[in-house]
């Protein structure tokens, strides 16, 4: 199984692509495909057959997944991108800031 170093609940920013400068929530993290679910980004639309739920059918806006290597982590504190390192504190590996050297 990979390991990234972002995870679902984080902020982030898009550094690359149609949406660069955006920042969203990471709403699923896809690991077989290497992408990420942000909301607010990467918004594409959708045609959907009628069905039971929706009898009227029609064009659905819907975030599509982003690959990982495009959003960096957004600092809590400071609210700036930063890369992401792990320490050992208490016998636990914890997520920290590498730009302020605080945790996550």
């Amino acid at each position: 199984m990979k390991k990234f170093k972002i995870k679902s609940g984080d902020t982030v920013r898009v550094m690359s692509g149609k949406d660069r400068g955006k920042t969203g929530t990471v709403i699923k993290v896809i690991r077989d495909k290497d992408r990420v679910l942000v909301e607010g980004v990467n918004i594409v639309t959708k045609r959907v057959k009628p069905t039971a739920e929706n009898p009227q059918g029609g064009l659905v806006e819907k975030e599509a997944p982003i690959h990982i290597s495009n959003v960096m982590l957004v600092d809590p504190k400071k609210g700036v991108p930063t890369r992401v390192g792990y320490k050992i504190k208490d016998g636990k590996k914890v997520r920290y800031s590498k730009k302020t050297g605080e945790e996550i």
